[in-house]
């Protein structure tokens, strides 16, 4: 029973060391000054009476004394450290009003990469170093984009990402800010009434375009139609006027033998009396007394 409180105290006590005492141990010694630590990606200015005494740019643990001096024991107590981001950050501004040199109101939207290149400039150079660039990057945007032709703003956004570039990375690296990649995402207009316009020409263009498709189509079929109808009436009256010339001929063979005309001009007289629509009553030979009786009848 000893050894197991014995060893329950053991790891109480063990716990609040490693849980309390120690973060409360180093807790002092960061505040002391003995030592900092600079995490991946970020920056530590240290400041003291005003002016700058060092900057720790390499993540990981760092002894101050041996880093900034005696002074490393004075900068937590009368002087700050700052940390600053040093990662790569985005930004994009939406529709910077731009008139091309047709006088076309136009929007341009514009991303761009920037980050942290001196962090003594980027604290004390300029209050909102952030704010300056959106607005350098925005001036820039209306002054080297305006008046141009229209087509090229619509078409040529490599050429206008450059040219903004150029003019703003000299102007943003005086403030600690270095400019990376500049790209015209989007030109668009600004103007309703002109966007309602160039729909509805774009609509009756595409009107035109059907109706003159439709139109082209039914004068090829009519074509195609009138074509065929005439090579018909061409081929008909050849025939039409072959037809005797052929009836001729059968009927000259057939006159040539009398018995064989014979009996085709009876199966022909037999054909229309049968396709006729009169009645024909048959009476046997030599018998006058039924036909005198028939013919009463009628």
């Amino acid at each position: 029973m000893e050894n197991f409180l014995g060893f329950l105290l053991a790891a109480v006590i063990t716990f609040f060391a490693m849980w309390i005492v120690v973060p409360i141990g180093f807790f002092f010694l960061r505040r002391l000054g003995l030592y900092t630590i600079v995490r991946e990606g970020t920056c530590q200015v240290f400041i003291l009476f005003g002016k700058v005494i060092g900057i720790l740019r390499e993540p990981g643990l760092h002894i101050l004394p041996f880093k900034l001096g005696l002074r490393a024991f004075l900068v937590n107590w009368l002087g700050s450290c700052k940390t600053l981001d040093m990662r790569m950050d985005q930004q994009y501004l939406r529709s910077n009003p731009v008139n091309s040199e047709e006088g076309a109101p136009m929007g341009v939207g514009i991303w761009y990469e920037m980050y942290i290149s001196e962090p003594v400039n980027y604290l004390f150079k300029n209050a909102d170093p952030r704010g300056s660039l959106a607005a350098n990057v925005s001036n820039a945007v209306v002054r080297s984009l305006s008046n141009m032709p229209l087509d090229a703003m619509l078409v040529n956004r490599h050429y206008m990402s450059r040219t903004v570039r150029e003019e703003v990375s000299p102007r943003s690296h005086e403030w600690g800010y270095k400019l990376g990649s500049i790209y015209i995402r989007k030109v668009h207009f600004r103007d309703v009434g002109m966007i309602h316009q160039i729909e509805a020409k774009v609509v009756n263009r595409l009107r035109q375009v059907t109706s003159a498709i439709k139109q082209d189509g039914a004068n090829q079929v009519n074509i195609i139609t009138s074509t065929a109808e005439r090579q018909a009436a061409i081929e008909f009256a050849k025939a039409a006027a072959i037809r005797p010339r052929i009836v001729g001929q059968a009927m000259q063979a057939i006159t040539a033998d009398s018995e064989v005309a014979n009996a085709m001009f009876e199966i022909l007289e037999t054909q229309k009396i049968l396709e006729g629509k009169s009645q024909l009553t048959l009476v046997p030979e030599n018998n006058e007394i039924l036909n005198q009786l028939l013919a009463s009848q009628t």
